[in-house]
């Protein structure tokens, strides 16, 4: 129980930290001090101060304010790759689980194919293919992880698909669609929740990092990843240029995992019974 308590605790913590970077994001042209893309060669290398706070870069942008517009193109963008991930996942999992049979086989076998692939390498394959760009590392993840998705959901689906209210909804001529919707989806949503919070780090570890590579956002504009990419070059004579956001896509990702692990814990039903 006290166990359980401090986790409660870690997941409000993580969960009011992640609120400040979204509204931070949301509203980033009012909590910037510059412009992101404004250069001051002058003020290269500036260090610390009210007007820097996180100091400037190699090309006198203000690090603080490419923080700050970096959250839309780092962790928005991993919100949306994980919403289109999961509808698709989602949809696929439960035509599966639900109707069973050929089309289970097929679909399963299909994901289990996917799955063989190590991911990483999979997505350095689409984006190879497909070019450089931001869009075309949202539309690699997509097409990677939405297999592990359909088949998660599609467990889970299977669980449900035989207990005896929705056994006596078939039985009393219940449509598909009113058992799916009234019946699975609610049951469902938890789960998927819990998913979808504890994989946002591995997606915006993804975006940061084949934006690190040169082949997610394209300078100048400002991500996470690519900041990182940037500060690289100046590592032995300003490391500390690497700070910033190297601290910000590991607090996030901790705060995401944090944040999954304490809605795991309240979710589970098993836990009202201890």
């Amino acid at each position: 129980m006290v166990s359980f308590i401090r986790q409660d605790k870690l997941g409000a913590l993580a969960l009011a930290i992640l609120l400040v970077v979204f509204i931070m994001g949301i509203f980033a042209p009012f909590f910037a001090l510059h412009d992101p893309l404004e250069q001051n060669i002058l003020m290269k290398f500036a260090g610390v101060s009210m007007e820097h706070p996180f100091g400037t870069d190699h090309l006198g942008r203000c690090i603080y304010s490419r923080m700050v517009f970096g959250i839309q193109n780092t962790v928005f963008l991993a919100l949306l790759t994980m919403v289109c991930t999961i509808a698709i996942g989602v949809l696929v999992g439960i035509v599966a689980g639900y109707y069973g049979g050929v089309v289970d086989e097929v679909i399963m076998r299909f994901c289990d194919v996917m799955l063989s692939f190590p991911s990483q390498v999979m997505i350095l394959a689409i984006v190879g293919i497909m070019g450089v760009g931001i869009e075309n590392i949202i539309i690699a993840n997509i097409l990677i992880k939405w297999t592990w998705y359909a088949r998660m959901i599609r467990g889970i689906v299977v669980s449900y698909a035989h207990k005896n209210y929705v056994l006596y909804a078939k039985t009393i001529g219940k449509s598909d669609s009113f058992i799916i919707s009234h019946h699975l989806i609610p049951n469902i949503t938890s789960e998927i929740i819990i998913l979808g919070t504890l994989d946002m780090g591995w997606v915006i570890i993804n975006i940061s990092m084949l934006s690190f590579l040169g082949l997610g956002i394209q300078p100048p504009f400002p991500e996470w990843g690519a900041m990182l990419g940037e500060a690289k070059n100046t590592l032995i004579t300003q490391p500390a240029q690497m700070i910033a956001p190297g601290m910000a896509i590991l607090t996030v990702v901790a705060c995401f995992n944090i944040l999954g692990d304490s809605l795991r814990d309240i979710l589970d039903p098993k836990r009202h019974n201890r």
